[in-house]
């Protein structure tokens, strides 16, 4: 897509997310092409982020039975009114 300077100005936080999201942005100056907006890192695409997802979950160490879960890990810091003492 192509876009004037004087156009970018008004939209460029649109054009930013449109870039990240791959598309190419071209801005011209007298009808003529001067800069690209591009990401500087490629955007993962869905199938990318569920794939690496779900690499963690298999590859994960096992839970150990037994173990406080994060949402207990700071009880002792509390008493039974849930003030901290």
């Amino acid at each position: 897509m192509e876009y004037s300077v004087s156009e970018a100005k008004g939209q460029l936080t649109d054009l930013v997310r449109r870039a990240e999201d791959g598309e190419e942005i071209v801005l011209t100056r007298h009808g003529r092409p001067v800069a690209r907006l591009q990401p500087l890192h490629p955007a993962r695409r869905e199938a990318d982020r569920r794939a690496f997802l779900e690499a963690l979950r298999r590859d994960a160490p096992p839970r150990i039975e037994g173990a406080p879960t994060a949402a207990r890990s700071q009880d002792f810091l509390y008493d039974e009114d849930g003030l901290s003492g």
